[in-house]
């Protein structure tokens, strides 16, 4: 499994770095890609995935969110959210049967809301003055808490973070995951300095981290809590070693 997991990291890092570099079409590509798979392991999760008609008006609303920062318009987000909410609404009352009508709604907004708006941020990031640079700092710096926490809490791990969420993580592991993204964030900075116009004061770089780290093992958590409710080990099988896509994007998510 850690063979699998460090070949897959090793093909799958350069290509998100490349696409953050080219920046658009490819990482909008990239990102709306991560949404529309991750939005179907959610419903899939939740046994939601063979009700077709409301799949594929989750998938859609996933992908009409996760693309709003590329809206000229300020007026077509309200419109897409509205419109999504009332044909999911509608819909329902089409169809024959009537048990757990509203339960399984709340599972397609829940879905398109928790991946396709959340991941619409690095879009939004990437957008701004020196975007790239801070689309870099912010996903490596989760990458590096993750790994992190990863390698040490199966090191040295022995006291319980979440033990009714997830078993395995260990607080000696969201140490190493915070002190790995603090580190991590410092020497991202500090190339930067070196190959573009990129000021900072150490102070806020830590901060940063420190706060990438605790966001991203927040997300972490939750998505834990996700499939502990749904029964599941990991949410996919796509990244070998890793999981599904929202194993891989669940800190992402978050930070």
């Amino acid at each position: 499994m850690l063979k699998h997991r460090v070949i897959t990291a090793a093909v799958g890092v350069p290509l998100v770095i490349l696409a953050i570099w080219f920046g658009d079409p490819w990482f909008s590509l990239l990102i709306a890609a991560a949404a529309l798979t991750g939005t179907y392991e959610f419903y899939h999760m939740a046994n939601f995935d063979r009700r077709e008609p409301m799949l594929y008006l989750g998938l859609s609303w996933a992908l009409a969110l996760v693309l709003s920062p590329h809206y000229r318009n300020p007026d077509v987000l309200p419109i897409v959210i509205t419109a999504a909410m009332l044909i999911s609404l509608i819909w329902l009352l089409l169809r024959p049967s009537r048990e757990k009508a509203f339960h399984n709604w709340a599972w397609t907004i829940v879905g398109a809301l928790y991946v396709g708006w959340m991941l619409s941020y690095w879009l939004n990031l990437r957008g701004l003055e020196d975007g790239r640079n801070w689309v870099y700092l912010a996903m490596l710096t989760t990458f590096a808490n993750d790994t992190g926490a990863f390698f040490i809490g199966r090191a040295r791990g022995k006291h319980k973070l979440a033990p009714m969420i997830s078993p395995a993580k260990t607080w000696e592991g969201a140490i190493g995951g915070l002190v790995s993204a603090i580190l991590a964030a410092i020497v991202i900075a500090l190339v930067f300095t070196l190959i573009s116009p990129f000021t900072f004061k150490y102070w806020q770089i830590i901060l940063l981290g420190f706060l990438v780290s605790l966001f991203a093992q927040l997300g972490d958590l939750v998505e834990s809590l996700l499939k502990r409710n749904m029964g599941v080990k990991e949410s996919g099988n796509l990244l070998p070693g890793h999981g599904g896509i929202l194993d891989r994007f669940d800190s992402l998510i978050f930070v």
